[in-house]
Order: structure tokens, then C-alpha cells, then sequence
């Protein structure tokens, strides 16, 4: 298996304007292992995340939490790496711009910045850009596995189960391994992945990118709710996965799933049990008794951090168990 640092040499400085791909390409191994993101804003400086740390880098490569001494990212820069992602082709990307970013082979996406066109109150298209964001890709594979016999019952039926988490916890890392892992397993389970913003399995030209497992469809781009639907009805699963609810309709689609008697792993941004709680259509759904297991994550030992896992969770919550593992 290909390092990371070779995947985001291929993967991702290739796609960088000249001097930015000198610039992050000189950074040695041991950082582009720790890089996360990629940050590029016309006049301002070339701004690298590496796990909690963010820094400017210079013209020579070395990193600098002193900004002004950053490289400055000029116009022509954005404008040749624009060109370079979408292959010169930017605005035949019509769905990409309409959802803000530009998934690349291996997963990473690109978040667009810039002036957003609007058509009857909805997002046509971008144009005028002034900001790039690359996001590595990154899998943990087999970060799940301490929590995934917990949420199986009689072998086979998967738990209905909500993972609440901050932003940068590691929801989605943790929800693409359960994927994989009940995917995988000896039960032979059919599992569907909705992936509206193509975080999940990352696919790029319909393929995903990430390891979702051999028994896993993936209805990539399709909004949570009709997508929940069409699984139902065409592709016979035990498990839907489905990443940040939080719409009427979510919940809606999520109980005609239970009904049916598929099981459903969802997540939904949060930090905690009583947080969630307070939004009306998540009380509803943890009041009803639709999830029947609620994971906890935070940052506190590193992303993907378990705080806890309630079983039959209400919207008071009950008998938790508290685990504290990364």
C-alpha cells in the first residue's frame, strides 16, 4: 500500500500551480504525513494544516507560524491550479460548483471559494474564485473495531445507531470503517451508503476511492432522503449509512427505513447527548426510540476519540457506558 506522502505527491501537488508545488513539494516526508490541508487565497498567504497546527510556508519550503513571511498566493496561481483540477474544463463541473468543492482521484476534495450565482434561490453555479481548500483523504482502517461488536445483535442485525460528533472528530472515519467492517463480516450483509457530499467512499467518476467494503453500494452525490428511499426500494439492504442528518425529511426517510426493517448507522454534529438533544427534529427522533445505540466522539486523545456509547438512548439519555478511547 502506496505511503501517504507518495499519495499526496500524486494526488495532490501535482495538481498546484508551479511555484506552490515547489513550495509544498519541498516539505519533507515526516510533515506531509501530518498534512491535512492545503490552503490557497489570492493575496494572502500559503497556509498548510498539519493535525492542530496550521502554518504559512515560505517561498523555501520551511514553515512559519509568523504569516506575513508566508508565500503570497497571486491570482495566476489560483487560476493555474483551478484550470489544472478540473482539466480546463472548470464550468463543465456544473454539479461540482453547485456543492462547492471538486473530488480528485484517491479521494481528497477541493473546496471552492468565490462568488456564488443563484437562480430562483438556488445555487447554480461559482465563478470568481478566490480560495482553495484541499483536503487530504485519510483512512484509518480498522478504527472501528473496537466499538463494531457492539453495535451487532444475534450476529447479524445491526444496531440503529447515531454517531454524535464535533466537527474534526472523526465521524466520518469512524462511520466509513463500520462500512467496511459489517460490509466485510461473516454476516454477509448488504449495505448502501447515501453519500450526498461524496465523503464517505470519496468516489471519483462513480468509483470510490476509500474502503467501504465488497458488499457496499454507494448512491454517491444523492440527497440523504431520497436516497434512503431508493435503497430501500431497489437494493435489498441490511444497513444504510447515511452521514449528518438533521431535516425534517432525513428523520422522515430514516423511520421508513426502521420500518421496513433495515438498519440504519447515521451521524449528526454535535458534542454530546444533552446537545443534541435541544434541536427539535434529533429529540423527536431519540424520543421516538428509533436509535437504539448512540456513539459519542471528541478530539481529547486525537480524532476519533470514543467518550461513550449509550444503549437505547432517549431524549434524557440512560444507561451510558463511558470509554474514552482514541
Amino acid at each position: 500500500m502506496a505511503k501517504i506522502e507518495d499519495k499526496i505527491r500524486g494526488q495532490i501537488i501535482l495538481y498546484l500551480s508551479g511555484p506552490i508545488k515547489e513550495i509544498v513539494g519541498a516539505l519533507p516526508a515526516e510533515r506531509l504525513r501530518k498534512l491535512e490541508e492545503i490552503r490557497l487565497r489570492v493575496e494572502r498567504p500559503l497556509l498548510v494544516r498539519l493535525g492542530d497546527e496550521e502554518y504559512a510556508v515560505k517561498v523555501t519550503g520551511e514553515l512559519t507560524k509568523q504569516y506575513n513571511l508566508g508565500y503570497t498566493v497571486g491570482e495566476e496561481d489560483l487560476e493555474r491550479t483551478l484550470a489544472s483540477v478540473s482539466q480546463s474544463s472548470i464550468y463543465a463541473l456544473e454539479e461540482e460548483l453547485k456543492r462547492g468543492f471538486i473530488t480528485l482521484r484517491g479521494g481528497h476534495r477541493v473546496g471552492l471559494a468565490g462568488r456564488v450565482v443563484l437562480a430562483q434561490g438556488e445555487i447554480k453555479t461559482m465563478r470568481d474564485f478566490s480560495g482553495l481548500a484541499f483536503r487530504v483523504a485519510r483512512e484509518m482502517v480498522g478504527c472501528a473495531e473496537p466499538i463494531a461488536s457492539r453495535l451487532i445483535v444475534t450476529g447479524r442485525r445491526i444496531l440503529n445507531t447515531l454517531i454524535v460528533s464535533p466537527p474534526r472528530c472523526g465521524k466520518t472515519t469512524l462511520l466509513r470503517d463500520l462500512t467496511r467492517l459489517y460490509s466485510d463480516g461473516p454476516a454477509n450483509l448488504n449495505v448502501v451508503v447515501i453519500d450526498e457530499r461524496s465523503e464517505i467512499a470519496a468516489c471519483y467518476q462513480g468509483i470510490p476511492q476509500l474502503n467501504v467494503g465488497n458488499r457496499t453500494d454507494v448512491l454517491d452525490g444523492c440527497p440523504k432522503a431520497l436516497g434512503m428511499m431508493m435503497a430501500v426500494r431497489s437494493l435489498s439492504p441490511h444497513l444504510v449509512v447515511v452521514d449528518e442528518i438533521g431535516r425534517p425529511a432525513d428523520a422522515e426517510a430514516l423511520q421508513e427505513c426502521v420500518n421496513a426493517g433495515v438498519s440504519v448507522i447515521a451521524t449528526a454534529h454535535g458534542t454530546d447527548l444533552e446537545d443534541i438533544s435541544r434541536r427539535p427534529i434529533m429529540a423527536g427522533l431519540l424520543a421516538s426510540g428509533v436509535f437504539e445505540a448512540l456513539v459519542v466522539l471528541s478530539r481529547r486523545k486525537g480524532p476519533g476519540t470514543v467518550e461513550a456509547v449509550y444503549r437505547n438512548p432517549s431524549s434524557g439519555g440512560n444507561s451510558v457506558s463511558k470509554t474514552g478511547h482514541g
